[in-house]
């Protein structure tokens, strides 16, 4: 982890280092400041939900039916066509649920036999750097009928809140925040290891798109992001089950009778899991990834000398 955001530091580094110098050497192309919007289906990938088998960070474990959607506003500088500077910020919704999981008598049967569920908002705000590498492939001037592959990748935050659904004992149903109740003893002097977790996490964004520019200054775009993160807990599991008597010793009776409720749901209403039974994996992080559509214009640059009449270069 130290790795990938030593060399983010370093990515960012040299971008603003050349900002400055193309700033000053007043080289920058006309028109090289775009904003832009973007709206997409948003896929959580974690403990809970998933198909058969093993459970994965994979596409496979994608449940189409809890499929969100995406919206956010981004800003972008070019210091030269084949290199830009983005700051982006999104929200949306991730959800989880193992009553969706098809049982094929696989490894899914555990996950399935859990029975939880979650959902969380999320907000997230990051800075990146995106490649161009076909611009030097270029025939002519200018941007209107140019299709522009690119990557990106960049580091950010992300804000979210898991919840799930409480069934009180007089038939009424509500969400309630899942955080605040140590589902798995976290800040419980009987688990030392494991402390409470933030609400605010970081992000390593990357991934690919293609931008096709329908004028000089007007595109329309598909991107494909994966978030990459540090937490385990989007979904409020990662790591064993905890005696339920010490919700009783930590939490007020109100929220001790949530949580015994919430931490296990099991279709069995005769058995509970023992203290220290797999309720999670701890070996993958939870992670998130947006298929967006991508609108956008670049702002003129009134300074800036009007381009010239574009010539096919043969």
């Amino acid at each position: 982890m130290r790795t990938i955001v030593h060399a983010i530091r370093t990515v960012f580094l040299i971008t603003f280092v050349s900002f400055s110098f193309l700033s000053n050497a007043q080289s920058v192309a006309y028109r090289n400041v775009e904003v832009g919007v973007g709206l997409g289906p948003l896929f959580f990938l974690g403990d809970l939900g998933g198909n058969y088998g093993k459970g994965t960070t994979l596409v496979k474990d994608v449940n189409l039916s809890l499929t969100k959607l995406c919206k956010g506003f981004y800003l972008n500088y070019y210091p030269v066509d084949w290199f830009g500077f983005r700051l982006a910020f999104n929200s949306g919704q991730l959800e989880g649920a193992d009553s969706l999981i098809s049982d094929k008598g696989g490894f899914e049967t555990f996950r399935k036999a859990r029975n939880l569920h979650f959902r969380s908002t999320m907000t997230e705000g990051y800075a990146a750097i995106e490649l161009y590498p076909t611009v030097f492939m270029e025939q002519y001037d200018g941007l209107a009928g140019k299709l522009r592959p690119y990557g990106l990748i960049g580091i950010g935050f992300f804000k979210f809140n898991p919840q799930a659904v409480y069934y009180a004992p007089n038939g009424t149903q509500r969400w309630v925040d899942l955080q605040p109740l140590h589902t798995e003893g976290q800040g419980m002097a009987e688990y030392a290891g494991r402390t409470p977790y933030s609400l605010t996490q970081r992000e390593v964004p990357m991934g690919f798109g293609a931008k096709y520019y329908l004028t000089d200054q007007m595109y329309i775009g598909l991107e494909v992001l994966h978030r990459k993160t540090f937490t385990d807990y989007i979904d409020d599991v990662s790591s064993t089950y905890i005696d339920p008597a010490l919700f009783d010793k930590y939490l007020t009776p109100e929220n001790a009778t949530v949580a015994k409720q919430v931490y296990y749901r099991g279709y069995s209403s005769n058995s509970r899991p023992d203290n220290g039974e797999q309720r999670g994996q701890q070996r993958n992080n939870d992670s998130f990834f947006s298929t967006l559509v991508r609108f956008g214009w670049r702002l003129p640059n009134e300074s800036s000398t009007p381009m010239q009449m574009r010539c096919p270069k043969f």
